[in-house]
């Protein structure tokens, strides 16, 4: 019996190739640079190059597709206008997640741990400081995850889409651990997001084996013929896809798979919050949206009752949830529950419009909410010795910040608007093409919902941009609070606020290009 090689066609995966290739280089840039300032300026160099090369080889491509695109690895990949537009939205995540990454306060502290094996207080930690040590392997790590976001995109198996999911996810288990200050809150978070994630990787998994079972296939459009060739609806089938969607709406961060939320976004350094916050959904919803229109399809009364529950639960218990909160980072992780139903109503009706409607949406919150968590990492507590603390992330203490900070809290009023979908904002655009999605496929009573929901969710944003520019200072704490002048950081802020100014006043060219991506290669009656 001869072996015959397989054929792979490597060119059309080279921005994936880079990204994970450069990720295992800086793994060997960790054992041989020794020197940890040296490292640090290396690993961050390196792997900005990377990213900025990977994301100029997506546009190429991009510009170059002929046709459909290329399917590759015997259909278990595709690479189609939908996948590259999720992939170039995630670069760009992926390029400001790090220049947050290397951000320094004013005295040379980065958000990390020196030293990530070291007890919390420990002597070890300590010295680990005090000899200057730095926790760079957080760039190697942030690549992985890039990596494996961008494989999710355009993986067409479910077997597959696993191993993917298993890439990125690894990654952030670690950066959620490694943060510099409240290091027990942050090892807190990462076990909990740990043990959550590999219960909602196991249901997946399991549901994959229920829809093998019922099908015998796991390529996404073998499986949707499948479906469409059993006669009834077998409850294997069924139970295998509620699984499958349940692993997806876990990373999505939807009710009732919500719960490692508030905790990852508490407890992890901010830099990684505000990665994993925008990229995480992202690369998420565009596995979803794959699944659901190139293999789910023949099942779309089966699920527009479970997407119709689960987007009604996300708004109503994220906004009511937010509302009560008074730390800053659980808010804007509640914020995100509610963002994740928002996310799920373009699925009313399973039009093709939502196809075009959720990377824009995607693009929008993401940007706002890198730029969001940018503005938390620059305004902190005085330390007892008179330095830089840790991050001010009691509301309370934002209390004035216009009045010291005018272009922090006018950057921090504009995402927060956004959020709320205030028109001129990119939020507005973005919720707009999404509530105009579930219309057109007769999901307006969804759509009511939401619209009362973003009206709700209003009033914690607003209360926030209350605080910093219309209520005073409390006495006696005028000195409490220090605000951070990172170049790093603000350069981050920057472009954010302008991509959400952008997007919000000129957003017909980039809905031009998601409605050209609105189509899928292999498509199930193909």
């Amino acid at each position: 019996m001869n072996f015959v090689t397989p054929e792979i066609s490597w060119a059309p995966l080279a921005p994936i190739i880079i990204v994970l290739g450069a990720a295992a280089i800086g793994v060997l840039i960790e054992a041989f640079i020794r020197t940890p300032a040296t490292r640090r300026s290396v690993q961050f160099v390196y792997s900005l190059i990377a990213l900025v090369v990977a994301l100029g080889v997506a546009i190429v491509q991009w510009v170059a597709l002929e046709g459909g695109g290329t399917v590759v690895a015997q259909s278990m990949l595709t690479v189609d206008r939908q996948s590259l537009a999720w992939q170039t939205m995630l670069l760009v995540f992926g390029i400001l997640g790090l220049i947050l990454f290397a951000s320094r306060t004013r005295a040379g502290e980065s958000a990390f741990t020196p030293l990530g094996s070291t007890a919390p207080g420990s002597i070890e930690e300590t010295v680990a400081r005090r000899r200057g040590f730095e926790a760079t392997e957080v760039f190697p790590l942030l690549l992985f995850a890039v990596g494996g976001m961008m494989l999710f995109t355009c993986v067409t198996d479910y077997v597959f889409l696993f191993v993917a999911l298993e890439v990125f996810s690894l990654a952030l288990y670690i950066m959620v651990a490694l943060a510099r200050r409240r290091r027990l809150m942050s090892q807190e978070a990462a076990l909990k997001y740990f043990l959550l994630g590999a219960f909602s990787s196991a249901l997946y998994l399991f549901g994959v084996a229920l829809v093998y079972g019922a099908t015998t296939q796991t390529s996404f459009v073998e499986v949707g013929r499948g479906i469409d060739a059993i006669s009834g609806r077998e409850p294997l089938l069924l139970a295998g896809v509620a699984l499958v969607l349940v692993g997806l709406l876990f990373k999505i961060g939807a009710v009732p798979f919500h719960s490692w939320t508030p905790d990852a976004y508490q407890g992890a350094p901010t830099p990684v919050t505000a990665f994993m916050g925008a990229a995480t959904k992202a690369a998420a919803t565009a596995a979803l949206v794959r699944i659901v229109y190139t293999s789910l399809y023949p099942l779309e009364w089966e699920m527009s009752w479970v997407f119709w529950a689960v987007a009604i639960a996300s708004m109503a218990l994220g906004t009511v949830l937010a509302l009560v909160q008074t730390n800053i980072k659980r808010m804007l992780a509640y914020s995100s529950v509610a963002h994740a139903g928002f996310i799920l109503v373009a699925f009313a009706g399973f039009t093709e419009e939502a196809i075009a409607a959720l990377p824009f949406y995607l693009l929008a919150y993401g940007l706002a909410t890198i730029g969001a968590f940018a503005v938390v990492s620059q305004v902190r507590e005085r330390g007892e010795d008179g330095g830089v603390g840790a991050e001010a992330v009691r509301l309370g203490q934002w209390a004035g910040l216009g009045r010291r900070s005018p272009l922090l809290a006018g950057a921090m009023a504009l995402f927060l608007l956004s959020f709320a979908g205030i028109p001129l904002t990119a939020g507005f655009i973005a919720k707009f093409e999404v509530f105009s999605a579930a219309v057109a496929g007769g999901g307006w009573p969804l759509v009511l919902i939401g619209v009362i929901a973003s009206a709700v969710a209003a009033f914690f944003y607003v209360r926030l941009v209350v605080l910093m520019f219309l209520t005073d200072v409390p006495d006696g704490a005028e000195d409490a609070i220090e605000v951070e002048d990172g170049s790093l950081a603000r350069l981050v802020i920057m472009v954010t606020a302008a991509a959400v100014l952008v997007l919000g006043i000129l957003p017909s060219g980039v809905l031009d290009v998601y409605a050209d991506a609105a189509q899928f290669l292999v498509l199930p009656n193909g």
